[in-house]
């Protein structure tokens, strides 16, 4: 289960940093707000999630997927341009995460 809490906190994470993004500079307060309950609920996860995590297995897998996804979002949302060796890196990223979980014994 705290696999669980700790992808859903990785999720938020990506959700904060999107509506940061969309609040431009916290001068938009609908995003603004959301920005913070994205924080607060992410770190929630975290918070939960390393009760039963080490924190040594768990803040490197939540800020991966917080890094992985917001990758994507600025793909596919914001139209980003990104040249093929950072996209190779963003896959080294996404093999560490999955070589955590395979080694952590969790």
């Amino acid at each position: 289960m705290a696999w669980i809490y700790l992808i859903i906190a990785g999720i938020f994470e990506v959700v904060w940093s999107t509506f940061m993004k969309l609040s431009h500079g916290f001068s938009i307060l609908s995003y603004s707000i959301l920005t913070i309950v994205g924080m607060i609920l992410s770190f929630a996860g975290l918070i939960i999630a390393t009760k039963h995590l080490p924190i040594s297995i768990a803040y490197p897998v939540w800020t991966g997927i917080g890094a992985v996804g917001s990758v994507l979002v600025g793909i596919f949302l914001f139209h980003e341009d990104l040249n093929w060796i950072t996209l190779l890196f963003v896959g080294l990223l996404i093999v560490g995460i999955i070589g955590i979980k395979i080694t952590s014994g969790e």
